[in-house]
């Protein structure tokens, strides 16, 4: 796996991730469930790949 999410994408996906899993402890309602998507957003920037980005050609990783 080449990395592909650079470090202000990471940053931007571990606060939205924990934004998204503070969903979970808020919403009462069916929505959510939602917040489970705040896994997936912490989980690519903690491996520093995106599957996505991968199949749409997309790099944000400046390194060399």
């Amino acid at each position: 796996m080449k990395k592909n999410v650079g470090k202000t994408d990471k940053l931007i996906r571990i606060i939205l991730g924990v934004v998204l899993l503070s969903l979970l402890f808020i919403i009462d309602s069916g929505w959510r469930w939602i917040g489970l998507l705040g896994i997936v957003a912490i989980g690519t920037a903690l491996i520093n790949f995106c599957p996505l980005y991968t199949l749409i050609g997309v790099n944000t990783n400046r390194e060399k």
